[in-house]
């Protein structure tokens, strides 16, 4: 199997007994994801950051959304981070806080215009301002660091891609946010992370698909009105819980 000759070839990194058990004991994981137990969308990225970003820690991924998602599930308590916050690198810790901000950032959709309006000037970018989801905390992370969190992000939408059939699907709103993150690390000279990605061409077609009004009516919503809609999802979820989406990119 294509799986099992990829995992002879590279193996997997260990993860420190200590921090196992504060998983396993003190967070709680039993949230279903969209295609699978969200353990095993933790696993792939943990897995596919080892295989196709090798220059950096794979446990960001392990750990990604253990300070919360962008439907507010939260693995942890915000007052086990100093806990959390021990058995972790300076690196690591820092990609893995930051994590569930930038990823709300992206699908707001402002963040992803700043970079995209500037980059004749990415080595400008100095450090970016926002807040912690779990907290509200203020986060300042450097423009180098913003880069490699934004490879881990590419990384993590790939789990939530149509598996087929992407012309249909473009309105797909991980699929919009994949594209566009992409092709501004890509022209921004900043992709790190392996990505096999070529556009689709063609014509729209759902083949091997249940065929419904729904499925179709679905695949005819503009790009832009998704986005409009995934913005004001994301929006009322930081409302809830007291969670600015204010931020401030500081160019040199």
């Amino acid at each position: 199997h294509a799986y099992d000759d990829v995992r002879e070839q590279v193996e997997l990194p260990e993860v420190s007994s200590d921090l196992m058990t504060f998983l396993v004991e003190e967070c709680d994981f039993d949230v279903e994801h969209a295609d699978g137990s969200f353990l095993d969308h933790l696993y792939f990225g943990f897995e596919y950051a080892t295989q196709y970003y090798s220059k950096q820690s794979p446990l960001v991924m392990l750990l990604h959304s253990i300070l919360g998602t962008g439907t507010n599930t939260f693995a942890m308590k915000a007052d086990k981070i100093p806990d959390l916050r021990s058995l972790m690198n300076d690196f690591e810790w820092h990609q893995t806080e930051s994590f569930p901000s930038i990823l709300r950032l992206l699908y707001v959709g402002a963040l992803r215009r700043e970079l995209r309006e500037n980059l004749h000037r990415v080595d400008d970018l100095k450090e970016i301002r926002f807040r912690r989801v779990i907290d509200n905390e203020p986060v300042v992370m450097s423009g180098e660091d913003l880069w490699i969190q934004l490879n881990y992000q590419l990384i993590h939408i790939i789990d939530f891609l149509p598996a087929a059939n992407w012309i249909a699907h473009k309105s797909d709103t991980s699929f919009i946010i994949f594209r566009d993150l992409y092709d501004i690390l890509d022209k921004a000279g900043k992709l790190e992370a392996h990505v096999n990605y070529t556009p689709a061409d063609g014509r729209p077609t759902l083949d091997g698909e249940h065929h419904s009004f729904g499925s179709w009516l679905i695949t005819r919503i503009p790009v832009s009105v998704v986005e409009k809609m995934a913005a004001k999802s994301i929006q009322s979820f930081s409302s809830r819980i007291g969670h600015s989406l204010d931020y401030e990119i500081e160019w040199a």
